[in-house]
């Protein structure tokens, strides 16, 4: 099969991989020279430890062992099984953790309970203030700065891909010689199926396409430090990840909710802990939820003093200097239960959209599911 996949994150590149590894010959378009969305713009966590349970939980496990596959043929992902700890400082926090280890899912998370030695002899970068921590040993990381490229590469190097990057499709067409795109060049790219995947793009072209689109765009703020001098062994979240992640939702989580409030800066940004070292020794921390429109142009400085405070009081020292700061916007499925939106626009035409903050963890098994069910 000829295959066109529009969108250059790492969902599109995730359905050039399975395409390509099917035997089929692939036709990438991207609107910018190279990717530039939330695909390079997230922690490269392959995050386990909150998903859903079912479907999701599923989906995330199956990416994970896709991930750890490919990256065992593309070492350049910097694939690494680190697992994750959140730290635990009081009795309501530990409530919430035990109630995790109590699900019925909880060997398929690699979930349990550590004292806080425990925690520091899997991370010993923790010398603040813990009492104990929840690993999670299935969570796994990657480079996304730089892991589209390195996909890129490999598939270029089977002769059954191209990558037409500084392209914009304008128009969808079908016909009895299969489904086209014409881009902003003006050049047709015919194929047996198309698969449109932009991510945060959803006006425009996506719009026609799919007026009723059940998929909204969220804003995020992150920073990156310089290298920490010292291996950060493990991703990091914090206690206010389980009022995000719906794994955590239990009668523990809402004695927290009650019992325990959230700091007002940290609830106004609906700001949890996320962290995890980068391959230069850089930490990427973050992040902030934005869901109103227009989203802000700016970044606000009062969200990075508070993740700040809270890496600090974990590690027992100073963060190094920030080298970076940013914004990114991601797509998510308005039901956000659902995993994806998957839907066939045109005959032969599928859109792929609406992970979320899936969209790094779930990725290959999205792909691998649009595969399957095309009969690729």
């Amino acid at each position: 099969m000829r295959v066109i996949v529009v969108g250059a994150g790492v969902v599109g590149t995730m359905h050039a991989w399975h395409a390509v590894h099917r035997g089929h010959e692939v036709v990438h378009i991207e609107r910018e020279t190279q990717p530039r969305g939330a695909s390079l713009r997230n922690f490269g966590q392959i995050w386990v430890s909150g998903r859903a349970g079912g479907e999701e939980l599923e989906t995330a496990l199956r990416a994970r062992a896709l991930w750890e596959g490919i990256g065992e043929r593309v070492p350049r992902l910097g694939f690494r099984p680190n697992g994750s700890l959140t730290p635990l400082r009081t009795e309501l926090e530990v409530a919430v953790a035990e109630a995790a280890v109590a699900r019925a899912d909880a060997d398929a998370r690699g979930y349990r309970i550590v004292t806080a030695a425990g925690a520091r002899a899997l991370n010993p970068a923790l010398r603040g203030d813990l009492t104990a921590a929840l690993w999670c040993e299935r969570d796994a990381a990657v480079e996304p700065r730089t892991a589209q490229l390195a996909l890129q590469e490999a598939l270029l190097a089977s002769g059954r891909y191209t990558f037409l990057g500084g392209r914009e499709v304008r128009d969808v067409t079908e016909g009895p010689s299969g489904p086209a795109v014409r881009d902003d060049h003006g050049d047709t790219h015919r194929g047996d199926g198309v698969v449109l995947c932009t991510g945060a793009w959803l006006g425009g072209l996506m719009r026609e396409l799919a007026p009723d689109l059940p998929v909204r765009r969220v804003r995020l703020q992150m920073m990156q430090t310089a290298p920490l001098g010292e291996p950060l062994t493990t991703s990091l979240a914090d206690a206010d990840s389980f009022r995000y992640y719906p794994a955590y939702a239990s009668e523990a989580l809402d004695a927290l909710n009650a019992g325990q409030a959230q700091d007002p800066l940290a609830a106004a940004h609906r700001m949890q802990l996320l962290m995890v070292q980068r391959a230069d020794g850089g930490l990427t921390i973050g992040d902030t939820h934005e869901y109103e429109h227009p989203f802000a142009f700016d970044v606000l400085e009062e969200p990075y003093d508070h993740l700040v405070r809270v890496v600090e009081s974990f590690l027992g020292r100073p963060l190094p200097r920030i080298e970076r700061r940013w914004a990114g916007v991601y797509a998510q499925c308005t039901d956000t239960s659902r995993v994806v939106h998957r839907e066939q626009v045109r005959d032969g035409v599928w859109l792929v959209t609406g992970p979320g903050g899936r969209g790094m963890t779930c990725s290959p098994a999205i792909a691998e599911k649009t595969a399957n069910e095309l009969d690729w």
